[in-house]
């Protein structure tokens, strides 16, 4: 069966994205650029990790960048089974979405927890994207996984000022941090840098706060089906702000 959506290894950000968004998900165009560019500027040979890939959408979009430095994507997810996970079904999913983007062969599957494959783990990576369980504890975990990084590396966490838990874990374990560093967002997207935290950094994490107390405001409004008011907020959207 020929691919579905193919993509040419010179394909640009715009050809990418409009194969991505096919895909289901929840990462926003601004998010996938961000991935894009931290991605295409790794070293040749690099090696990525993506923590929770569901359906492909944001694992498209990186293993195309890092395609073009001969870099490799390693995607950890355990597809859990069950409704709400989709466990098999939604494996197979992805699967064939990277054989129809034609990005199957710069992507090493380990379909696993991510906390049980760390306690292990000896390979060294160079960028880090989490996107797992959005819980306290989880997350907290996953954060561990920036040991295998080298110095000035980047890790992204999706989610970061949309979730309680995600939130929470970076205020208690990044916060105060003494090798993590936040510098930038595009909206709950946040980039953070191997490096020396200085207290300015400290601040601009400190400065999202009021965005994530927001988010968090409209989800408890849509939960109590008062969208109105949400809109109202800035957020013309069913859907919870991501």
């Amino acid at each position: 069966m020929p691919r579905q959506n193919p993509l040419a290894p010179d394909a640009t950000f715009a050809q990418l994205w409009e194969v991505a968004d096919r895909i289901k998900g929840w990462l926003t165009r601004d998010q996938a650029q961000l991935l894009h560019d931290e991605a295409t500027r790794l070293a040749p040979g690099s090696v990525a990790l993506e923590i929770g890939s569901h359906q492909g959408r944001s694992t498209v979009v990186l293993a195309h960048a890092l395609r073009a430095r001969d870099a490799s994507l390693i995607a950890m997810d355990p597809f859990v089974e069950g409704r709400l996970f989709g466990g098999s079904p939604t494996r197979a999913i992805f699967e064939r979405n990277l054989r129809d983007a034609a990005v199957e062969d710069v992507v090493e599957l380990i379909p696993e927890y991510s906390t049980r494959a760390r306690p292990t783990w000896n390979r060294p990576l160079d960028l880090l994207y989490i996107d797992g369980k959005h819980d306290y504890w989880t997350l907290s975990d996953d954060l561990k996984w920036a040991r295998h990084l080298p110095e000035d590396s980047v890790v992204l966490i999706h989610d970061c000022f949309s979730s309680i838990g995600v939130t929470l874990g970076i205020l208690r374990h990044v916060l105060f941090s003494d090798d993590l560093a936040y510098e930038s967002r595009a909206t709950s997207l946040a980039l953070f840098r191997r490096r020396r935290v200085t207290p300015r950094d400290r601040l601009r994490l400190i400065a999202q706060l009021p965005w994530w107390i927001r988010n968090v405001g409209i989800k408890v409004l849509l939960r109590l089906r008062l969208r109105f008011v949400a809109r109202a907020l800035g957020h013309d959207s069913p859907y919870d702000p991501y």
